[in-house]
């Protein structure tokens, strides 16, 4: 049975949909056969898997939403074997407005999910940097959440809307909805201000914060506009290092992956 787990920030620029692309994609590469769904109005998953916004308006997560397609008709191959895709684009927007007047509006996507996750290992959804309908459907939809960190003090500041908003979809509507965890993103060890949030992050959540740090990486911010997920952009980058270990990490949180018997630290 797939695992479906919600990328999920309402604050924007924390390193979601980079989160989202190669968490994926690494998971596909340790043998997982994974669909990422792009969630987002603005397509910044969808472009940056390398399939334009612009192709193709009828087969998205949109036309799914709205009842208009079978989920299984917009699902798209990856240049990855074991990665496939459901698209976004700008008319998404809209799609909340219109989804208000079907019934269960809040567990369209999970009914669509059902369908097809236990088709994957893991599905990864890539959430909107707001707490709106679709991001709600998201979270019905999921069996739990990761959630990007900017390791900035602002950053820490809007996480208390997120988790409450978390708690209203565990007491309402989704009661298995667990938190995967934190994973802190564009972190600079020279930074003191960095080192001393992921500090305050760790003594707060403690082990619910993966070990796993997503350092500043140029690669990493070149790949998208390449199509590609890290590691089939640079192989040999931090970032590929990173993702794979955060891969690892998660497989070892669901009891898929071996321990390391030296303790390594994923930092």
């Amino acid at each position: 049975m797939g695992k479906v787990i919600a990328i999920a920030n309402q604050k924007g620029g924390v390193g979601k949909t980079t989160t989202a692309i190669n968490l994926a994609a690494s998971l596909a590469v340790l043998e997982k056969k994974v669909l990422i769904i792009d969630s987002d109005p603005q397509a910044n998953t969808t472009s940056g898997l390398n399939f334009s916004p612009e192709n193709d308006q009828k087969r998205t997560l949109y036309e799914v939403l709205i009842g208009q397609l079978n989920i299984s008709d917009a699902l798209i191959q990856t240049e990855m074997n074991n990665l496939h895709m459901i698209p976004s684009n700008i008319n998404l927007v809209g799609a909340e407005i219109e989804m208000l007047q079907l019934d269960n509006h809040e567990s369209i996507m999970k009914s669509a999910l059902d369908t097809i996750k236990d088709d994957y290992d893991y599905v990864i959804i890539d959430c909107s940097p707001s707490l709106g309908l679709i991001t709600v459907n998201a979270l019905v939809a999921s069996d739990s959440v990761i959630i990007p960190v900017q390791p900035e003090f602002f950053a820490l500041e809007g996480l208390g809307k997120l988790l409450q908003t978390i708690r209203i979809v565990q007491n309402s509507l989704n009661p298995e909805l667990t938190i995967e965890g934190f994973v802190v993103t564009m972190f600079d060890g020279r930074t003191k201000v960095h080192t001393q949030v992921v500090g305050e992050l760790r003594e707060h959540f403690k082990d619910m914060v993966f070990k796993t740090i997503i350092q500043r990486n140029i690669r990493l911010s070149e790949a998208p506009s390449h199509g590609k997920p890290i590691i089939l952009y640079d192989v040999m980058s931090n970032g590929t290092t990173n993702y794979l270990n955060l891969a690892k990490e998660v497989l070892q949180r669901n009891s898929e992956y071996p321990l390391d018997d030296e303790g390594e630290d994923y930092e």
